[in-house]
């Protein structure tokens, strides 16, 4: 407790000496998108030290702002509030906004404990068992999005021309995006136009533990928020229409030892410079990786991307630098040895994806799986590989069915996510669709 105090004093602070007028609040939602309220810096302390109230079923609502029954946070408690708490080793400067600053918080009931449904509650969890088992976790979201007209929704340029110079900064929104990144603590390494007209990947560096997807979260948060302030809309939705690529989030993963501090995923004398814990852990990702896609692949539209010869994987694999693979493995023989799970939208909640992904993996080392060969040729073009699922409602049956992998997730967070996404399935299952009626309208 005196630590945390310390860590306020020493914030406020450093708000001060830095002429900030206001401090955003922020909670990552179930989905990924930033819930926060904007506090004059008179009152951060307040708050800090007792809680800023918020809505406490913040976290049980779907992509539409529903309220959802079921999952624990809303008619459960009479739709009472929680506790926003900021956590400070996050604290960065907002520079497109005056004398503004933001920290990500985590959320708790108002009897003090910890929500537990709370995406980035289930990341620490599960950080904190790696943690337990004499491991650091090393991860990077590699995204891809579009940039969009705001009001027509078209893209900015036409064509299929990836790393095309001029396309790379076609419009001055490119290098603001670029400069509020770097502005706000994103340390961008790379940007480029990616494959399909008007979207755009950039890529930045990993960092260790809940670090790298609180840097996610800024990331896309940051990307959106800044293209809207320039007049444009940027959108990680996975397929934006049927004729265009898809957008996904290649998720990068190694374990360090906490006691030497070097790559666990590393053994020069083994095949490959592979080790055992690397082909454990990947391993682990391949057995769970169908309830694993309910978490990666949150939206029905997710499952368009889903298709061999894409770049985005189809089939339950793994393959050193295959890019077809689900579980693309970079055995570089150094401190860089990862592995690359390829299979998540870029709509995935940054925390759950590392949640899940890293959950499948330890599942591995614990039980000590083997991992199976990797195909000869593209992992996509192999029909021996069992088929990622195909639809959402697939997806959260097997998460439901995997007893193991939800426990390491958490009972509470489990009810909550599958309340919330079935809602949501729901709503789309009722809704028509306008190829329906120009298919059968007139014909019928």
């Amino acid at each position: 407790m005196a630590k945390a105090k310390d860590d306020i004093a020493q914030a406020l602070a450093r708000l001060k000496s830095d002429g900030v007028e206001f401090l955003r609040f922020e909670l990552p939602d179930l989905h990924g998108i930033s819930r926060s309220k904007l506090v004059p810096l008179q009152a951060v302390e307040g708050y800090a030290r007792k809680g800023l109230n918020m809505y406490g079923g913040i976290l049980g609502l779907d992509t539409a702002s529903n309220v959802i029954s079921g999952t624990g946070l809303n008619e459960e408690i009479n739709y009472g509030d929680s506790n926003l708490f900021p956590d400070f080793s996050s604290l960065r400067r907002v520079p497109w906004k005056s004398n503004t600053a933001k920290v990500i918080c985590d959320v708790h009931f108002k009897d003090g404990s910890p929500i537990k449904a709370a995406p980035r509650y289930v990341l620490k969890s599960l950080l904190e068992t790696a943690a337990e088992m004499g491991y650091d976790v090393m991860m990077g979201h590699e995204y891809e999005f579009y940039v969009l007209t705001r009001d027509t929704h078209q893209p900015l340029f036409g064509g299929v021309h990836i790393f095309n110079t001029t396309r790379n900064t076609w419009a001055p929104v490119a290098e603001a995006i670029v400069r509020a990144l770097l502005g706000v603590g994103v340390d961008v390494i790379t940007h480029n136009c990616e494959y399909a007209a008007s979207q755009f990947e950039i890529v930045y560096g990993p960092a260790t533990d809940i670090a790298a997807a609180d840097k996610a979260f800024t990331f896309r948060n940051t990307v959106k928020e800044v293209a809207h302030l320039e007049g444009y809309l940027a959108t990680f939705m996975s397929k934006p229409s049927a004729t265009t690529a898809g957008s996904g989030c290649h998720f990068h993963i190694s374990l360090i030892d906490r006691k030497t501090g070097k790559n666990a995923f590393v053994d020069t004398a083994q095949k490959d410079g592979l080790s055992d814990v690397a082909r454990q852990f990947a391993a682990g990702i391949l057995k769970h990786a169908p309830a694993l896609m309910a978490l990666i692949g949150p939206t029905p539209n997710c499952y368009h991307r889903i298709k061999p010869h894409t770049f985005a994987p189809s089939n339950i694999s793994w393959g050193i630098e295959d890019r077809s693979a689900l579980v693309r493995t970079k055995a570089t023989g150094d401190s860089a040895t990862h592995h690359e799970m390829r299979g998540a939208s870029a709509m995935a909640n940054p925390y759950l994806s590392a949640a899940g992904t890293l959950a499948a993996g330890l599942l591995g080392i614990q039980n000590k799986l083997k991992l199976q060969a990797q195909s000869k040729g593209p992992s996509e073009d192999d029909p021996s590989h069992v088929k990622l699922p195909r639809s959402l409602e697939q997806s959260l049956a097997n998460l439901g069915a995997d007893a193991v992998f939800g426990k390491m997730l958490g009972a509470d967070f489990l009810k909550c996510y599958l309340a919330v996404k079935r809602h949501e399935l729901q709503r789309f299952r009722s809704h028509i669709t306008d190829w329906e009626r120009s298919e059968y309208l007139e014909v019928f």
